[in-house]
């Protein structure tokens, strides 16, 4: 048996690894985009790295882009069977997945007419409308904590990941060789004590671990702060500067969390009276998905939604769909508060909201997630003088804050607690993926100290043998 590692290898994007028994299965974990690379991500994305054609078997740790945003293209390369996850986190991946293929389809448009004022031949997309949906046909859930036969020789079950709805670590039973190895992929590790989703689930002891490391060197701030400091910074900006705050967030987890905050500060009567604009089609139809799987939140939800029926909506919300809608919002001087993807503000509408308000001094952009390095939302995390949107420069006269208690992704302490299930002893190799350098090499050296012994950071497209 062995595994190659064909993305998010030394970087967080793009997760992607691939399992080879001895007799020719073949198992992918997870099929994501590579996002936020520069000029590498098109050489990136085009090519998967192995022939789609001959894999067996494809499980989902979760619906984000970076980790199924591939999927259409496994299929148009040839990928007939079924992809397992989650009902939750199929429900989500048919809606970015449908989303992603517009964002390819029109991409492509926009730069076929370049190239046709050039003189130069047409490109195709990296995969269409059409793909996605062949995808998501060969959709097929499996419920959390129940163990399932896939083949004869393998068996698969899936825990509760706690980082958005519907995520998993997928846990792999596999016979070979009158042997049975055991495999635990985390997928992205959510973080414990979440407002909305379950903690974690304990894992079962695992004789080779593949775990994710984006916050493999840092503590977050507390979860519990959210709310109050967001009425702090929603006062200051639209109340007391009269200006507005835009807030960049992923379409699928980070918009809802900020809702839940939003609404549990009107809940306390504590919720400033200003309007408030989710300006993104997919935001809109995510939170539905999420409203639509009440049985993924915590038990202090649950309780909640006792009564109050929707813990993601408030007094002065309203979700934006029509592109002129958000074009007249840029035009407004009205204070408000306005959550728009993405998260990295690297496109969609929050990159024009931010290129519209950047110079306005009463303007806070508040940047409440991980950005890759090369994002405009790393950049601006940098708070530099001036920065480049669109192919223009900007003076940055905006406020520029940071608010880290809002990560979904595990810190390095809840990470160990993750693992903290494992006998060492029995765990034969733990690889780190999902992370950048620092951050893998720290927390190699506090899993060491943890007693786990083998640990191994994989290159891009490395094969490792198992057992």
């Amino acid at each position: 048996m062995k595994i190659t590692f064909h993305g998010a290898a030394r970087t967080v994007t793009g997760s992607k690894h691939l399992i080879e028994l001895k007799n020719g299965t073949k198992i992918l974990l997870d099929c994501g985009m590579f996002q936020g690379m520069g000029s590498e991500t098109l050489e990136l994305n085009s090519n998967l790295g192995f022939d789609a054609s001959e894999i067996d078997f494809v499980l989902l740790s979760h619906a984000h882009i970076d980790h199924s945003g591939l999927l259409p293209k496994l299929v148009q390369e040839g990928y007939t069977g079924p992809i397992l996850g989650t009902s939750a986190t199929l429900d989500l991946a048919d809606v970015l997945l449908k989303n992603s293929a517009y964002i390819q389809e029109a991409d492509v448009k926009f730069i076929n007419k370049k190239r046709l004022q050039q003189g130069r031949p047409f490109v195709d997309p990296l995969y269409t409308k059409e793909d996605a949906e062949k995808a998501i046909s060969q959709f097929r859930a499996i419920p959390y904590r129940k163990t399932v036969q896939i083949n004869e020789d393998i068996d698969v079950c899936l825990y509760d990941g706690g980082h958005i709805l519907g995520s998993a670590t997928v846990f792999l039973t596999i016979k070979e060789d009158n042997t049975v190895t055991r495999i635990a992929f985390s997928g992205d590790v959510g973080r414990y004590g979440d407002p909305i989703l379950r903690s974690p689930d304990a894992l079962p002891q695992a004789d080779y671990i593949i775990v994710e490391s984006t916050y493999g060197n840092r503590l977050h701030d507390d979860i519990n702060s959210t709310p109050e400091t967001l009425r702090e910074i929603i006062e200051e900006t639209c109340i007391g500067k009269r200006g507005k705050l835009i807030i960049p967030a992923f379409s699928v987890g980070r918009t809802q969390e900020l809702l839940y905050a939003l609404n549990e500060l009107e809940l306390d009567y504590r919720l400033p009276d200003v309007k408030y604009y989710v300006d993104s089609p997919l935001s809109t139809a995510a939170t539905n998905v999420v409203k639509a799987h009440p049985e993924c939140f915590n038990r202090s939800v649950q309780k909640i939604m006792k009564y109050d029926k929707d813990p993601f909506g408030f007094k002065g919300l309203h979700f934006i769909e029509d592109k002129r809608e958000s074009q007249a919002l840029n035009r407004s001087d009205e204070p408000c508060v306005i959550i728009s993807a993405s998260g990295m503000a690297e496109a969609g509408r929050v990159k024009h909201h931010i290129a519209n308000n950047i110079e306005n001094p009463k303007t806070t952009i508040l940047m409440v997630g991980y950005c890759e390095k090369n994002s405009l939302g790393a950049r601006l995390k940098e708070r530099p003088d001036e920065v480049g949107i669109f192919g223009d420069r900007f003076k940055v006269k905006a406020d520029i804050r940071t608010m880290d208690s809002m990560s979904a992704h595990a810190d390095y302490q809840d990470l160990s607690q993750y693992l903290g299930t494992q006998d060492p002893s029995e765990v034969k190799r733990i690889f780190i993926v999902h992370g950048e350098p620092d951050s893998q090499t720290e927390f190699k050296k506090r899993l060491h100290k943890k007693g786990f012994q083998d640990i191994h950071i994989p290159d891009l497209h490395e094969t490792v043998g198992l057992g």
